[in-house]
């Protein structure tokens, strides 16, 4: 089962000229931020790829193993 990663900003926001100008958020909510933005880019690129090479032959993970010499 894949885990969905939520989190729940509690953001602060700077106003100029009273329009909300920045948005502010404490560091870990903005580290957590990051890496789920980093995941994302992740599986874009695995889709990305996936496609690209869709049509070229598929190698078994056993095989692969028996070409490396691997247990």
């Amino acid at each position: 089962m894949i885990e969905k990663k939520m989190i729940n900003l509690h953001p602060e926001f700077l106003t100029k000229n009273g329009q909300k100008e920045f948005a502010v958020i404490p560091y870990e909510e903005f580290v957590k931020l990051q890496e789920l933005l980093e995941d994302l880019q992740d599986l874009q690129d695995l889709r990305e790829s996936k496609e690209e090479y869709k049509d070229q032959p598929n190698v078994p993970f056993e095989e692969v193993k028996k070409m490396f010499d691997l247990p």
